[in-house]
């Protein structure tokens, strides 16, 4: 103690300033000499001096302000600083605006195969860096997993939908600056609001106190999904009469997008408001409506990517001189929260919450009857029908294969000529000739529709309660407790949204005849106009009831923790409609499904000095199927899933970290498995099932159900981030994954087509697909970026990053990996010139390209009449490289002689469908802070 007494010692605590949460690792030193020290994991530093007089001590973290403090040195004397909070660095923070989400993240459509756009952002870690603002061009997903593994949370209350488990990005859409209040927890680490996922839990604040005071506007412009961007955002702090109040409204808007004929028009208003009640207690009120809508665009085969170009469109087409896409999503539900935030003692925190969501989700197309498809880029219109499959026309199966090659070429020349919707064409099938007593057409008026628009409809209403008791038991140990209960009651029906041009269109499915061509024999023949539902109408209902404890043990070497989960989850679907194919099961309530889950997961944080810290994390946990995946064929009746389980998935993870005030770094290995997962889809698939009525039954619109499927995804991450020197910083990330399907699922298809009185569930069982080692798609499963950061003490800076993706893979058709797939169902024999060798190679997954982009950030501020002016830019794919983000096989060809006439063909009809990326896009934000 006499020792100590003799020298200066500095001393205090670091938090962030919106979070309060501690900061480790901050550079603290003194300006002008060599003493310098890091901060602890819990935000403090403690160092000693022999300097005296004035100085300046400087706080320096990446992605936050530097921070000055002025202090008068005397020497023996112990200078405690208290908290010192820091401050996001809101210029850095601006190229999350950069973050373009996908077709994939708003779009579920096409199997889930979304990016790491809306996760993560806010980290300052090189690699979730490099994985949201660089690899999300190619769809990377972290650790190969989509969201549905992870948890949002907005003021503790879950924003993953129950339908697919994932959040619905849309609703948060346009209101970038006040999302910025974050939490993150990577993989199965702690969190002090829930027990998580096996890919994360993240966390946002919106409590009005916690908002710095000021006003933001920012203009942008982009050629991504959008072109224009307008916000607004003010924060008033807490005034004297305990009043705060958070309010940002938005715009983003494309007459056209990147991509032809997909338009964008989005709007987005946020309000938080507080009222502090007692020194101790507060409640805030919260509004979040983005209401938006976007046109979708296509996925295209290779054949009709080389007759178009890579951003070709086939959902739209000119109507009067004006562009009109067929296929609109839109999303319009509000989100009212109410929390009340009391702080019971110096040590314990409860927080309460009540969320109600309701609102709409439309994704239009077109329904047609006794007309052909009104698709340009249909099948059957394009040459390769007539260069490979046309010749099966002589014999079903038979093995003939004549191509036509004259009738090719006219359908190119034709798909040319009309390579869009033709909007008029519609409008005028759907009138009717007026015919004077000589046969003289006179004109034409409304008639019968046999084309019009109509959108799949969800109206959802969504009510759900939690509480969060975070409390300090001692010094050393913090525990978490939190429950919550969510209910979900959603509409789901057809509506007819443009009978183009006619007056009517009949509620009947005219692939069948008889009372199965209705959709509800409680009103048959049913005539539809705007605004009706018809084809298909049911309800939902869920119910979700979670709760949690962790304890967090925090000591000078070790910390470590330990957390469990229970939740009990019911469905239950009320059919509306009789449906015509399923009359028995079709009108009225299913039973009530139930599943119960457990889950625990522990971790272990080894402080091997103040530099170097070794985390271990491991879960295992039972997760309750989506609701998606239980009733495989929801639409037209209450069947569930045979022997549907829960599935359950363990995740183990070992980190190693460095930190020092050159160099981060953090080096991950990984591996989770998830088993006895449940999954389904809808197709159009033809030669599947045996021709034994003597009509052409082999082909039928099918739903397809995998069960006790299997997936084992591991691999290593490395982040490092090294400051050459106070203005130039290197960065490198690396992800290396090997994500694969590890059990051969079993197959059941629906075939409506086969339903009867005496077969009121046709149901088939097609035995198990083989797809055991195949690779999971969706993701790049290798990922490299190397990036330099220039910053300029003039307030201007610029970063470069190239990045490399590969080991891409597309999805594959699992009923093409069944026995199935070798029979001729013409005679149910197999096929003669069927061999194993050929098959391997008809059925080998194909890889995509790797890819190499490159990119260049950049940013300038100015300080004019003591406000901050900011510019930011960016250029993605500045080489303009055209690639791959993804693809499927169409399932169509079910059987080894169709898929192996239609690949030998050379342009196959039904050849593997893709998703373009971006070429070169760009986007420039201009904002000031006043």
């Amino acid at each position: 103690m006499l020792f100590a007494q003799k020298e200066t010692v500095i001393s205090g605590k670091i938090i962030d300033s919106k979070s309060q949460n501690p900061l480790a690792s901050v550079v603290v030193s003194i300006q002008n000499t060599n003493s310098l020290q890091l901060s602890s994991p819990d935000g403090k530093f403690q160092f000693k001096s022999d300097v005296q007089g004035k100085h300046f001590i400087l706080f320096h973290n990446q992605g936050y302000k530097d921070k000055l403090i002025p202090i008068q040195i005397f020497k023996e004397q112990l200078i405690d600083l208290g908290t010192i909070p820091l401050e996001e660095d809101t210029e850095t923070l601006e190229q999350a605006a950069v973050i373009s989400i996908v077709d994939t993240d708003l779009d579920e459509d096409n199997g889930g195969s979304e990016s790491t756009s809306g996760m993560l952002l806010a980290s300052k870690d090189a690699f979730q860096q490099a994985a949201a603002f660089n690899w999300g061009q190619a769809r990377f997903r972290i650790r190969g997993l989509d969201s549905q593994y992870a948890k949002l949370m907005i003021n503790g209350l879950v924003m993953n939908k129950i339908y697919d488990g994932r959040p619905q990005w849309s609703d948060f859409g346009g209101i970038n600056d006040v999302l910025r209040n974050q939490e993150i927890a990577i993989g199965t680490s702690p969190s002090d609001y829930a027990f998580g996922g096996v890919l994360g839990t993240q966390h946002i604040s919106t409590q009005a106190s916690t908002y710095r005071k000021g006003t933001r506007i920012s203009l942008s412009g982009t050629n991504t999904n959008y072109q224009g961007r307008a916000m607004i955002t003010y924060a008033s702090e807490m005034n004297e009469k305990g009043w705060a109040l958070v309010f940002s409204v938005g715009k983003r808007y494309a007459k056209e997008g990147y991509f032809d004929g997909a338009m964008y028009d989005a709007n987005s208003l946020f309000a938080s408001v507080e009222k502090k009640l007692t020194n101790r207690n507060s409640i805030n009120f919260t509004v979040l409506y983005t209401p938006n809508s976007r046109g979708k665009n296509s996925p295209n085969t290779d054949e009709i990517t080389a007759l178009t170009s890579t951003k070709y469109n086939s959902y739209w087409g000119f109507q009067n001189g004006k562009q009109r896409n067929s296929r609109i999503k839109t999303v319009e539900e509000p989100v009212i929260m109410l929390n009340d935030y009391l702080k019971i003692n110096a040590n314990t925190q409860l927080n309460l919450g009540v969320l109600y969501q309701f609102g709409k989700i439309g994704n239009s197309n077109l329904d047609y009857q006794n007309a052909n498809s009104p698709t340009p880029s249909y099948y059957r219109k394009m040459p390769s029908y007539f260069s490979s499959l046309y010749a099966q026309d002589k014999g079903e199966f038979s093995g003939a294969f004549t191509p036509d090659l004259a009738n090719a070429e006219l359908n190119k020349t034709q798909f040319l000529a009309q390579s869009q919707i033709n909007w008029a064409a519609l409008y005028q099938a759907n009138q009717s000739p007026i015919v004077n007593d000589y046969g003289k057409i006179l004109g034409y008026e409304p008639a019968q529709s046999k084309y019009i628009l109509y959108e799949d409809r969800t109206d959802d209403q969504n009510l759900a309660f939690n509480a969060l008791l975070n409390t300090e038991l001692t010094e050393n140990i913090r525990l978490n407790v939190g429950g919550s209960f969510n209910k979900v009651h959603s509409h789901n029906y057809q509506n007819v949204l443009d009978l183009l041009g006619g007056l009517y269109f009949e509620d009947l499915d005219l692939f069948y005849k008889g009372d199965q061509a209705q959709s509800d024999l409680n009103q048959p023949n049913r005539r539809v106009k705007v605004g009706d539902a018809y084809g298909y109408n049911f309800n939902t209902r869920a119910a979700r009831l979670e709760g949690f404890t962790q304890f967090q043990f925090r000591y000078q070497k070790v910390d470590f923790y330990l957390a469990q989960e229970y939740a009990a989850t019911s469905y239950q679907r009320q059919g509306l409609y009789k449906n015509g194919i399923y009359p028995i099961n079709s009108f009225g309530k299913s039973p009530i499904i139930r599943f119960e889950n457990f889950g625990f997961k522990s971790g272990l944080t080894w402080k091997l000095s103040g530099k170097q810290l070794l985390l271990f994390n491991g879960s295992h946990a039972s997760k309750a199927p989506n609701l998606r995946a239980v009733f495989p064929n929801s639409r037209i009746n209450n069947t569930i899933v045979d022997g549907i389980e829960s599935e359950t998935n363990s995740s183990l993870d070992i980190n190693y970290v460095y930190r020092s005030p050159k160099l981060k770094m953090r080096l991950t290995g990984y591996y989770s498995q998830i088993k006895k997962a449940t999954e389904n889809s809808f197709f159009y698939a033809e030669g599947i099932f045996q021709n034994d009525t003597g009509n052409n039954s082999t082909n039928a619109f099918v739903s397809q159900t995998l069960t006790h499927l299997d997936k084992v995804n591991w691999g290593a991450e490395l982040s490092w981030e090294y400051q050459i020197n106070p203005t130039l910083k290197t960065t490198l990330a690396a992800g290396f994954g090997d994500y694969r399907y590890a059990s051969n699922p079993n197959v059941t298809i629906t075939n409506d087509a086969k339903a009867s009185a005496e077969n009121s569930l046709p149901v088939f069982d097609f035995g198990t697909a083989t797809l055991k080692n195949y690779r999971q798609a969706g993701t790049p499963q290798q990922a490299y970026s190397f990036g330099l950061e220039y910053r300029n003490p003039k307030y201007w800076w610029i970063s470069t990053n190239i990045n490399y993706l590969a080991n891409r893979y597309i999805d594959i058709s699992p009923i093409a990996r069944t026995s199935v797939f070798f029979t001729n169902p013409a005679n149910g024999l197999p096929f003669p010139e069927a061999t194993k060798e050929r098959g391997r190679e008809l059925l080998r997954q194909e890889e995509l390209d790797p890819v190499l982009l490159l990119n260049l950030v950049g940013g300038k501020s100015w300080r004019i009449f003591k406000k901050n002016l900011n510019l930011f830019c960016s250029i993605n794919n500045l080489l303009n490289t055209s690639f791959k983000t993804g693809g499927f096989e169409q399932a169509r060809n079910a059987n080894f002689r169709q898929r192996n006439q239609d690949v030998s063909s050379g342009t196959p009809n039904f050849g593997n469908s893709y998703f373009c990326g971006y070429g070169r896009t760009f986007f420039v934000s201009l904002s000031i802070n006043l």
